[in-house]
């Protein structure tokens, strides 16, 4: 009669999962910063793509009310390089195109601007004196910070409203404050700060400019009524169509003379550029991974040499070579799966620190909070296997002996 052999035991889910529970929890520092690697490295993946994500979402929430339908319509230059002049009647033409909205301008004068009198006239601190029609804020989206903007009776008197940056370099802070406006050819004044604008983003040469009426600039600034710049808003679903078009309406004899650009566009250009330093810094992050999956592995490498007479009570009692494995392997998972559900909450937090210190709105990219503990988990798995097959190679002869 042949003799019963039992079987191995088999283990349930379950199980394993308290033997994977095991390592961590009587190691638990050495088992906390191994998972430290894993985890800054998740977190720096989600500090990057969150605050990258919520930087978009502040540029798109500011050209949404700014609206990214404006085009500028400017003097372009000949073969010289010299500016050929926009024709007077490029506003009205403009104007008259079917999806064009609103339409404005501002003229070039004669003039520079000062805080006072006894500032030398070579010290003009990069600011330009531009004439302006009442409804340039209105096409522009602007805003004014302080005082008001120009309308049909202070056009016609010698007041200015500034730019942000204007003011800034002036020094004015409020209405009613007085600034000189000098120039070779024409007669110098004082004029009252009317308004002072707030910084436009669509529109950046407002900033650093001082506006006046222009009546008031064709009477005594030398504006000759030839556009400067024309700033054209459109129906949103026409801007090309327009942007198209302008060039040959602003100026018919000469339209490959005219530029005509989109203010929207170049900011998201910029805004695509960035994506260059969030590939270097996701290069980063990506190192960051290796070395927490590298010292995953160590600390299991180590655990094993540790744990070996463990291992061989387990395989005398009965235990399985992929038994053995598995509660390796298992460990490993449970420590990146640690790792990266800390990293997520670091670099959510991250993220919505930063976010608010800048004042945008947050957006946590949902793909790296679902895959970053999946890469994390993969990580470990991968530093586990060397040590989870180390283990269950070992013999129970060999491992008692030597433990």
């Amino acid at each position: 009669m042949n003799a019963h052999i039992p079987r191995a035991a088999r283990l349930t889910l379950a199980d394993l999962i308290r033997l994977g529970l095991v390592g961590p929890r009587t190691r638990r520092l050495r088992s906390a910063l191994s998972a430290l690697g894993i985890a800054l490295g998740i977190a720096a993946l989600v500090a990057v793509t969150g605050i990258s994500a919520s930087n978009q979402a502040h540029l798109l929430d500011r050209l949404n009310r700014l609206g990214s339908n404006l085009i500028t319509v400017s003097p372009g230059v000949d073969v010289n390089q010299q500016p050929v002049p926009l024709p007077k009647e490029s506003v009205a033409m403009l104007g008259a195109v079917a999806p064009v909205e609103t339409v404005s301008a501002t003229g070039a004068t004669k003039a520079d601007i000062y805080r006072n009198d006894h500032v030398p006239v070579t010290q003009t601190n990069g600011l330009s004196v531009l004439s302006a029609r009442v409804g340039l804020l209105e096409t522009l989206h602007g805003k004014v910070r302080v005082g008001r903007w120009l309308d049909g009776s202070t056009e016609k008197l010698p007041v200015v409203v500034l730019g942000s940056e204007a003011a800034d370099r002036l020094g004015a802070a409020a209405p009613g404050e007085r600034v000189w406006l000098c120039g070779k050819e024409i007669q110098c004044s004082w004029f009252s700060v009317l308004g002072i604008l707030s910084p436009n983003l669509l529109a950046p040469e407002i900033d650093s400019a001082a506006l006046t009426g222009r009546p008031w600039s064709a009477a005594h600034l030398g504006d000759d009524g030839t556009p400067a710049t024309v700033y054209v808003r459109t129906h949103p679903a026409r801007v090309t169509d327009v942007q198209a078009v302008a060039g040959a309406t602003a100026n018919p004899a000469a339209p490959n003379l005219v530029s005509v650009s989109r203010p929207s566009d170049l900011l998201k250009a910029r805004a695509e550029t960035k994506t260059a330093l969030e590939g270097m810094v996701l290069a980063l992050a990506g190192v960051a991974l290796v070395v927490g999956g590298l010292g995953i592995a160590n600390t299991m490498v180590v655990g094993v040499m540790e744990r070996r007479g463990e291992v061989g009570l387990r395989r005398a009692l009965g235990a399985r070579p992929g038994q053995i494995a598995a509660q390796f392997l298992l460990e490993t998972v449970m420590l990146g799966l640690f790792g990266g559900s800390t990293g997520i909450l670091l670099g959510g937090a991250a993220v919505h620190v930063y976010a608010g210190v800048k004042g945008w709105p947050t957006a946590t990219p949902l793909t790296w909070v679902i895959a970053g503990p999946a890469v994390a988990v993969v990580i470990a798995a991968v530093a586990g296997l060397y040590p989870a097959m180390r283990a269950a190679r070992m013999s129970p002869t060999e491992a008692l002996r030597s433990a």
